[in-house]
């Protein structure tokens, strides 16, 4: 396999810069970044099971158990080393075995922590082609079985469909919330119970293939209540706001920057303590949010970047996962949906409607 040549000159960089002589990534999200591969086996652990090196070349550390597959079928061309499982942890490998001094993103013996999440970001145009690719499966995905719920159906028999439909592309799916016409206006995080759909539902999924996230919600009005329309056009009209913020600031400003305005936005548009009821999201990529926006945040605002801010008003969101660059690109949008122009600040973005 090619290493990407944008994220070779960034550790080049950083190594230069720290005086280190390589750096290692055993974390599933930067192990993804770097390498395209998954080291996860056990997915609730927070080191997976192989460690990617740069010294200016990239090798990958890994048991002789894993060592065959890796190999064969998650690497192409890269040099895969082996220790026996029974002798060492992987961290004690990587202290063995690299030049030194090393820095890493786990615990390896006397080395210092990498700045893992400064490296990742901005995303690379390579990063951005498969993140097409994720962003179009999952909204085609999301909004099929939107569009076969029933006010019968219980929130768990959604969650089930949509994960069944999302797992045989080979995606997983860290969240996943259903909320019908009992739930979703009584919480704002709803993970699927066997409560009925009823009148309506909001659907939301941060879903992930190798290493990258693309999050969106889609709500599902079957009979709904007469304040949905206004509280979801509401929420759009923030969402929008904080899209718009983001373009504008990047280079210059900050997230606690793009939080002012979507705290101004909420007043504007009829609900000025909602924000205090959720986060707002923020920038997305090798993490479901590689940071979340707060009013003290100093995150910088990177592009070419995808943001994924999900503003939500009692029982209404508006969330999808959007390139922001000279422009806008809605990643998990399929076309298919039901949308909404709004305006903001001499901008017109096309928001995902109540639907079907």
């Amino acid at each position: 396999m090619d290493v990407d040549p944008e994220k070779v000159a960034r550790l080049d960089s950083y190594l230069a810069e720290t005086d280190r002589e390589a750096v290692w990534f055993a974390r599933p999200a930067n192990f993804a970044w770097l390498t395209g591969a998954s080291n996860v086996v056990d997915r609730e652990a927070a080191v997976g099971v192989a460690a990617a090196g740069y010294d200016g070349s990239l090798r990958v550390l890994t048991s002789n158990i894993e060592a065959p597959r890796f190999a064969e079928e998650e690497l192409d061309g890269v040099p895969v080393e082996s220790f026996p499982w029974h002798e060492q942890t992987l961290a004690e490998a990587v202290a063995e075995r690299s030049d030194t001094p090393l820095t890493a993103d786990f615990d390896v013996p006397g080395t210092e922590r990498v700045p893992a999440t400064q490296l990742r970001t901005p995303l690379t145009d390579a990063d951005i082609e498969r993140y097409r690719e994720l962003g179009s499966e999952t909204a085609t995905v999301l909004e099929d079985v939107c569009r076969t719920i029933q006010k019968s159906d219980s929130e768990r028999a959604v969650a089930a469909r949509l994960q069944r439909r999302l797992s045989a592309r080979g995606i997983d799916v860290p969240v996943l919330l259903v909320g019908g016409e009992e739930r979703a206006p009584a919480y704002r995080h709803f993970p699927p119970t066997d409560a009925d759909i009823g009148g309506y539902a909001l659907v939301s999924v941060t879903a992930q293939r190798d290493g990258l996230h693309a999050s969106a919600t889609r709500t599902v009005a079957l009979d709904p209540p007469d304040w949905l329309e206004v509280r979801h056009e509401a929420a759009m009209h923030v969402e929008a706001t904080a899209l718009v913020a983001t373009k504008r600031l990047a280079g210059e400003g900050t997230a606690a920057d793009v939080f002012r305005e979507i705290q101004d936005a909420y007043a504007a548009v009829g609900y000025p303590s909602e924000w205090e009821n959720h986060h707002q999201g923020g920038a997305t990529g090798f993490a479901g949010r590689e940071w979340k926006a707060t009013p003290g945040s100093t995150a910088a605002l990177d592009v070419p970047m995808a943001y994924a801010w999900n503003p939500t008003i009692q029982g209404a969101k508006s969330e999808d996962t959007v390139l922001v660059d000279e422009g806008f690109e809605t990643l998990t949008a399929t076309g298919g949906w039901p949308t909404r122009e709004i305006d903001v600040d001499g901008e017109t973005l096309v928001r995902h409607d109540v639907g079907p």
